[in-house]
């Protein structure tokens, strides 16, 4: 990585604390306020992740432990609500970067797509629907709604992605580094404990 690109990756980095931004929008508006061309080369994902980490280190030691605890614990609420559609944590919460402003992603692994939908309208749960891309490359439904983090004392955003069940079987497979991309409930509250 070149200095323009580790640049671009502590630039984001902040915005992904300080703003709550997903990586994507966070490199683009790095690139604008360091002034650089449009087209310059943006770090990757698990480099902007690397200067996540340093970031939180340096400047929320004291906080960021309590609030990924916070968001983990909310995950898992919303994961035991929704048992039944095999749900697992990735993103921010899972990977142990998020902050109070990070929101809490599930995948839901369903037989029907639209029962998860269906849930959400039984239990007048006010969501908006949206597609997204899968971690396949597919399109997904995301069901995204706002819902009280009672660790944080404020609402925090809660996607779930609705992925077919049969999709379950690739959804596991370690990424670059090795590391899983995402858990389910029992692997959630073995962080939660770990934590301890």
């Amino acid at each position: 990585m070149d200095s323009a690109q580790a640049e671009i990756a502590a630039a984001a980095a902040r915005l992904v604390v300080e703003e709550g931004l997903e990586y994507g929008p966070a490199k683009r508006r790095a690139v604008k306020q360091l002034r650089l061309p449009a087209r310059a080369a943006l770090p990757d994902n698990d480099a902007v992740e690397d200067a996540v980490r340093e970031y939180i280190a340096l400047f929320c030691a004291d906080s960021q432990p309590a609030e990924l605890e916070a968001l983990r614990r909310h995950a898992l609420t919303w994961m035991e609500r929704l048992a039944q559609f095999r749900p697992h944590l990735a993103g921010a919460v899972w990977h142990g970067t998020a902050t109070r402003l990070s929101d809490i992603y599930l995948q839901l692994f369903c037989d029907d797509p639209k029962s998860a939908e269906i849930a959400l309208i039984e239990h007048g749960v006010d969501y908006q629907p949206r597609t997204v891309t899968g971690f396949n490359g597919r399109p997904v439904e995301a069901l995204s709604l706002s819902s009280l983090c009672p660790g944080l004392g404020e609402p925090v955003g809660v996607h779930l992605l609705v992925h077919d069940h049969d999709d379950l079987r690739g959804a596991l497979k370690a990424d670059a580094r090795g590391r899983v991309p995402r858990g389910d409930m029992a692997d959630v509250a073995a962080l939660l404990e770990e934590a301890r």
